[in-house]
């Protein structure tokens, strides 16, 4: 068997032996792709162009966005290449920066929906202390701080895993480079550092996820309802719950797919189960965020329509010009 040092690349897992289906898989994954760019994209074009959403909120969704981008394009393009080439391999350094830009985006994802539940609940909780709590300033070091706690858990848990030798082949279950899949080919004699790891892991993710959800997100929400609910206008109930239910949704969408992927029971696990909840957690939330943000939201509604005006009336224009020429 092969030891760590010794291994120059890993194998994917495929997902399918016959070539029209892997072309159909590279379609798939292609449309999801070009939506994500497209609709994040549109969010970060929409809120650096508009004034009016130069607030904490929308810098809040800016990043998110960012976060979003980074997170489907580090596992998604590779899976592409896989399947247009039907090739499985990718090399070890090349997994190794998957698996750390993968965790990365998804730990700073989750420490910013922190901070934005936080920021709607200072919004609707303490609206006469809003600008003094969430300047500028203070917007900008929660921001860094998110992306930063990110850094800090993916070099952590990059360097724990690829720490272990590695002696069980070469082959990773799973379309990307993740943790539990690694874990599985590490050697025999490792086995108690492995389980180590991996308690530690999940016993830090748990802390994370728990404590960070429900002693600061829920009560939080449990708040903003309770304020939601006394407040006398109809319009003002709406235009609350028109920002808080998107970031709700996005947020139990984010944690149920992330919960199901790392602590469901083993009689459930399979490489095809495997692949479909790592496919649930990791591509369809970057892809569908920015349709929960816009359904919802009339501002943000309104300034994309006045992005995509401002483009088509730009297309017109250089038409026009190329024709007159």
């Amino acid at each position: 068997m092969p030891n760590s040092s010794s291994i120059k690349e890993f194998l994917l897992l495929p997902f399918a032996d016959m070539r029209e289906l892997q072309l159909l898989h590279f379609a798939l994954f292609l449309g999801i792709y070009l939506a994500a760019l497209l609709g994040n994209g549109l969010i970060l074009t929409a809120v650096a162009c508009d004034h009016r959403l130069h607030t904490p909120m929308y810098f809040f969704l800016l990043n998110l966005a960012l976060l979003d981008l980074g997170c489907i394009s580090t596992t998604v393009p590779k899976a592409m290449a896989n399947s247009l080439w039907d090739s499985r391999a990718i090399s070890y350094s090349g997994c190794a920066a998957q698996l750390f830009f993968f965790f990365f985006f998804f730990s700073a994802e989750y420490s910013l929906l922190t901070v934005m539940a936080y920021d709607r609940y200072v919004a609707i909780c303490k609206p006469l202390h809003y600008g003094s709590l969430l300047g500028s300033r203070a917007c900008a070091q929660m921001a860094a701080a998110a992306w930063g706690s990110g850094v800090l858990n993916a070099l952590l848990h990059t360097a724990s895993t690829f720490s272990l030798p590695l002696c069980q082949g070469n082959a990773v279950d799973q379309f990307f480079c993740e943790i539990p899949q690694i874990l599985k080919i590490c050697c025999s004699e490792s086995y108690l550092r492995e389980i180590g790891l991996l308690m530690f892991n999940l016993c830090s993710s748990f802390v994370f996820v728990f404590w960070g959800c429900f002693v600061f997100i829920v009560p939080s929400y449990v708040q903003i309802f309770r304020a939601v609910l006394r407040m006398p206008s109809r319009q003002g109930q709406h235009k609350a719950f028109s920002t808080c239910l998107p970031h709700l949704a996005v947020v139990s969408l984010f944690l149920s797919t992330a919960f199901f992927a790392y602590l469901k029971p083993p009689s459930l696990s399979s490489p095809s189960m495997d692949l479909v909840v790592a496919v649930l957690y990791s591509v369809v939330p970057p892809a569908v965020n920015p349709l929960i943000y816009s359904m919802r939201n009339q501002e943000l509604k309104d300034a994309l329509r006045k992005v995509m005006s401002g483009c088509a009336s730009e297309v017109m224009h250089c038409l026009s010009s190329a024709k007159h020429s």
